[in-house]
């Protein structure tokens, strides 16, 4: 084989590629790099974002590894059934749904935002599955979220009509630009390409909206949670790295250093990000992420 050749048939092993499957009668589109019998990662995403959030992350470990990264209903390229469960628990049976139909037996996951949630409650779910866990800016813990859960504690002591009004605001464009920014210092903001507002916002739809809001509601009944999510790090210990952005005005580095209470000899990473690491510290996670699925999901 030729220099030339071999080098095609590397870049082309790292190219991810875009599909559609039906799960159910619903149309879900979701982005694969890697080869078909090689270690799997899952990467379920979070708010206000999709798989197109694992874009840059996915083709850079793909040499080694299947990268397997889904829109939920109601986001990105998937449908937005109108009988489809918009809840955690909804998204969970989802996604356990998926890997199902997808064949994947076993693999890592990739925990960030609200996507920690519902994948960990996969792993509640099915704890033989889980190989390892990648958490990246992904609140358990209560008593140590940030400053901008303010406004969603002050709306879950007193729900009213008109307190709803505030949660509906937020889902908008100016409002996606700023969970996107986020708190992160300018020299790292001018790194957040203006396309992940921009695009997530074009895919908007009225229902799309109401889906969004039920799903901040829904953030108060996921506090009850917090602890069966502890209780299973703590009860099954699995391979874990943990790597952070502590400029994150939801899950500050306390966020991050609580999950050392049920994990104390966990791998963590306080990087100099904010909640998208993969957006300002791309080359920083994927090193760290290489080294730990060497050692635990090779």
């Amino acid at each position: 084989m030729t220099k030339e050749k071999a080098e095609h048939g590397a870049a082309a092993s790292r190219a991810v590629r875009h599909h559609t499957i039906d799960i159910d009668g619903i149309d879900v589109f979701y982005r694969e790099a890697g080869a078909a019998d090689a270690p799997t990662i899952l990467l379920p995403h979070g708010y206000p974002s999709s798989s197109h959030a694992y874009r840059n992350f996915m083709p850079a470990l793909a040499d080694r590894w299947r990268l397997i990264a889904p829109d939920f209903p109601g986001h990105g390229y998937s449908d937005t059934p109108e009988a489809f469960d918009y809840s955690f628990d909804g998204y969970e049976r989802f996604l356990n749904r998926f890997v199902n139909v997808m064949g994947i037996d076993r693999f890592a996951l990739y925990l960030h935002d609200y996507g920690s949630q519902i994948g960990l409650r996969l792993a509640i779910a099915e704890p033989q599955r889980i190989a390892a866990l990648i958490i990246q800016n992904g609140d358990i813990y209560e008593d140590v979220l940030g400053p901008k859960y303010d406004g969603l504690r002050a709306y879950f002591a007193n729900p009213t009509p008109q307190a709803r009004k505030t949660l509906e605001a937020a889902v908008s464009e100016e409002g996606f630009r700023e969970e996107f920014l986020n708190d992160v210092r300018e020299e790292l903001a001018e790194r957040i390409p203006p396309d992940l507002w921009k695009l997530h916002w074009s895919l908007m739809t009225p229902k799309r909206r109401e889906v969004a809001v039920r799903l901040m509601e829904g953030l108060n009944g996921n506090l009850v949670w917090f602890p069966r999510y502890q209780d299973y790090l703590r009860d099954h210990r699995p391979p874990t790295l943990i790597v952070w952005g502590p400029q994150d005005g939801y899950m500050p580095e306390a966020s991050a250093r609580a999950y050392l209470r049920d994990l104390p000899d966990t791998e963590l990473h306080l990087l100099d990000g904010g909640h998208w690491l993969l957006e300002t510290n791309l080359d920083e996670v994927v090193a760290l992420c290489r080294e730990f699925l060497g050692r635990v999901h090779a």
